[in-house]
């Protein structure tokens, strides 16, 4: 199986390949929020991100949504602009 994102191919079937998370969510479960003073800090999210890539990270999943239990829910355009505010630093 192979996935085309126009620069990079990914052959699944060549090697394992790893995936960084970054919960960039004020409310994390994983991290408690480890972003977030009173507003995202996008040195710390880049920096981490940068780190992932350098320990040999494939891809860089980041997650604009809580999924810990009771988060609340939050629209689309609200996720959108967090992870795509993140992902244009």
């Amino acid at each position: 199986m192979i996935y085309d994102f126009g620069l990079k191919k990914y052959d699944l079937y060549s090697r394992t390949f790893v995936m960084g998370i970054l919960n960039i969510t004020p409310d994390s479960f994983s991290d408690g929020g480890k972003y977030f003073d009173s507003r995202l800090d996008l040195d710390k999210v880049t920096g981490d991100a940068i780190q992932m890539e350098n320990d040999g990270a494939d891809f860089i999943d980041i997650g604009g949504e809580s999924t810990r239990p009771g988060s609340e829910n939050i629209s689309i355009d609200e996720e959108l602009e967090r992870v795509i505010w993140s992902f244009q630093y």
